[in-house]
């Protein structure tokens, strides 16, 4: 990589011109004329602008989102992918058919139609990595400059598809806007999370499935994306959540450590706790069959934390702790948890909050009495 001196470098390569040049072919989609293009986001930096009449307001929990997701990139090297961004000329710049090329004055600009969120993101991190710049030169701290202005030259690199439509009007770009949010439909239950794959307990629970620590007799479904097909018993995104119950002690939507950078130690070992854990279910409870009250998500779900608040006590998940707790399973009377028809009406965050509290009742009362000390730990 070239020495860079000072963070004007990074913006421009070569002798400066007096209009932006962005090489692209010129089309026509849903009738209009439009370009599409690749440029790197030093170049797509200078020449957009945001009119918020048509653009809503930034979602910062969705800001937050994408600069963790383009951090994958800057710190660990891992690829990632944006879908391209859409944007109205408004009658701006002129195209070049012999050199196939859109030129821009530096005083024109492009409007976001789509993708607000990823520009302002790495918009973001480029004024962090600035600021961590002057910092570092000030303090004359050379090493850490050169690492953060490699890390400024592949974020000005980064390729970005664009679409740009070349003359339409501000209704027709708000309705484009509409249109692109509102009609797709996301993606979500099993798909979401198995498409996922860098995320800490998403990647343990495929390992729990792909290493045959349960599925041999807790089926799993994998690949429906919402609900379960009638011959399994779990999904993978309860999977998931019994996990994140177990080790955390928390709903799946409150995670703290379900993130992309984590310790492959850390991972062995809740992997070997949780074959363990799934061992001493099959052990304890009933046959695992469909339509079995133990085995239904909430149960599940409340089971995990009950056993997370016994094996952790002592401050640190306890192996023995958590074997211990569930040998009161098998006592359980699991018909007494919901009264009536609690079990389908009440809300799913209460329905396993009142099982949880239950098991924790019935434990304190009971554990002394029902769990002998001759029985086997397994």
């Amino acid at each position: 990589m070239d020495s860079i001196s000072s963070l004007s470098d990074l913006w421009t390569k070569g002798r400066a011109s007096n209009f932006v040049e962005i090489p692209g072919v010129i089309g026509r989609t849903f009738g209009q004329e439009t370009l599409t293009a690749t440029m790197p986001m030093s170049r797509l930096f200078s020449i957009y602008e945001v009119d918020l009449e048509v653009q809503r307001s930034i979602n910062p929990r969705n800001l937050s989102k994408l600069i963790d997701y383009i951090e994958l990139y800057l710190q660990d090297n891992q690829p990632i992918y944006f879908p391209g961004i859409i944007f109205s000329a408004r009658g701006a710049g002129h195209y070049d058919e012999e050199s196939q090329a859109y030129r821009l004055q530096p005083i024109e600009k492009l409007y976001v139609v789509d993708g607000q969120h990823r520009l302002a993101a790495f918009r973001r991190v480029m004024e962090s990595l600035q600021s961590q710049m002057a910092r570092a030169k000030d303090r004359r701290e050379y090493e850490k400059m050169e690492e953060i202005s490699q890390k400024l030259g592949r974020l000005y690199a980064f390729p970005a598809s664009v679409m740009v439509y070349m003359d339409i009007n501000a209704k027709q770009e708000r309705q484009l806007f509409s249109d692109i949010n509102k009609l797709p439909r996301k993606i979500g239950g099993n798909l979401a999370v198995l498409r996922d794959q860098r995320r800490y307990y998403h990647v343990m629970a495929t390992e729990l499935i792909q290493k045959k620590a349960l599925t041999e007799r807790i089926p799993v479904d994998i690949y429906s994306e919402r609900g379960k097909g009638p011959e399994f018993l779990f999904t993978y995104h309860l999977l998931i959540e019994i996990v994140i119950g177990l080790f955390e002690g928390r709903m799946k939507s409150s995670a703290r450590q379900n993130g992309y950078r984590y310790e492959e130690k850390m991972m062995e070992e809740h992997h070997e706790l949780a074959k363990e854990y799934f061992h001493n279910m099959l052990k304890y409870l009933p046959a695992p069959v469909k339509g079995s009250l133990p085995w239904s998500e909430n149960i599940q779900i409340a089971i995990a934390l009950f056993i997370h608040n016994e094996a952790t006590k002592t401050g640190k998940f306890n192996r023995y702790a958590m074997n211990y707790a569930m040998r009161i399973l098998p006592h359980m009377n699991w018909d007494g948890i919901y009264q009536g028809e609690e079990k389908d009406r009440l809300p799913r965050r209460s329905r396993i909050t009142k099982a949880h509290q239950h098991l924790v009742r019935f434990y304190q009362d009971q554990h002394m009495f029902l769990i002998r000390d001759g029985e086997d730990v397994g």
